[in-house]
């Protein structure tokens, strides 16, 4: 089942068990419009409610994975269409996160600015080896501050004002050492190597899965202490459901479990 919105700019495709996203703007290297970013956004939502689809990977046609904003949407513009912009941005990596599925960026060539910032986002990210990474807002008089926030996140303080101070782009492997990136493979091994990651997680349970994503953005925020006391409480509920039970015990026979997703 595929569905494409009128730009063409974004496909949303259930290949079960994965649900995928692409980008297909790829003459103007994909940047993230409002349309755009509303469209994945959208995408995200409906696989969230989809039980055939238990991981998402979002990925794009063409050289670029996203040059980031459309810049045009942000020149001669009111404040509050500045806003709107911005807003619409934080809302879709906002719901990168709370999706129940993990979902991979498969990052092929150029990842700028808030396309750099969709990557740091997403819960995982494979890069072809001759994929590139900036921040470039500062040459242009617009630093990339909301791309920062998942950026720190991801490399941490030094890295991240490194980045966002210079605007160079910094190569795959770099990326990888750094913690923006899960893994680095040879071009013309990422779509493999992501579907194989891909149906990988998707063996698990749905279940358990989204327990976990979501726990850990819950406990990453918190101090020991209080992550501690958040997770004990986490996989105490965890253990009472059907699929840890399940699993549990399937370990203990030394059978293979059979997942219900419950």
């Amino acid at each position: 089942m595929s569905e494409t919105t009128e730009t063409q700019a974004v496909s949303v495709e259930v290949d079960a068990p994965l649900g995928v996203i692409t980008l297909g703007d790829a003459r103007r290297r994909n940047p993230l419009s409002s349309t755009t970013m509303k469209a994945v956004t959208a995408g995200l939502r409906r696989f969230d409610e989809d039980p055939d689809v238990r991981v998402i990977v979002i990925r794009a046609e063409g050289p670029a994975f996203s040059a980031g904003h459309d810049l045009g949407e942000l020149v001669d513009r009111t404040l509050d269409d500045e806003r709107a912009v911005f807003d619409t941005c934080a809302e879709l990596m906002r719901t990168v996160h709370e999706v129940r599925q993990p979902v991979i960026a498969e990052v092929a060539g150029m990842a700028f600015a808030a396309g750099c910032q969709l990557v740091a986002t997403c819960d995982l990210a494979v890069a072809g080896r001759s994929a590139k990474f900036s921040t470039p807002g500062v040459r242009i008089g617009l630093f990339c501050s909301t791309p920062m926030v998942a950026l720190t996140r991801a490399v941490g303080r030094k890295r991240a004002m490194h980045m966002l101070l210079t605007g160079e782009a910094i190569d795959a492997d770099t990326a990888a050492d750094w913690g923006l990136l899960s893994g680095v493979v040879d071009d013309a091994d990422l779509t493999t190597t992501v579907r194989e990651l891909a149906l990988q997680i998707a063996g698990s349970s749905a279940r358990t899965v989204s327990i976990g994503k979501q726990a850990f953005y819950k406990q990453i925020e918190l101090d020991e202490a209080s992550a501690y006391e958040e997770m004990s409480e986490t996989m105490s509920t965890n253990a009472m459901t059907c699929d840890a039970q399940e699993g549990m015990s399937a370990f203990l026979a030394k059978r293979a479990p059979v997942w219900t997703d419950s």
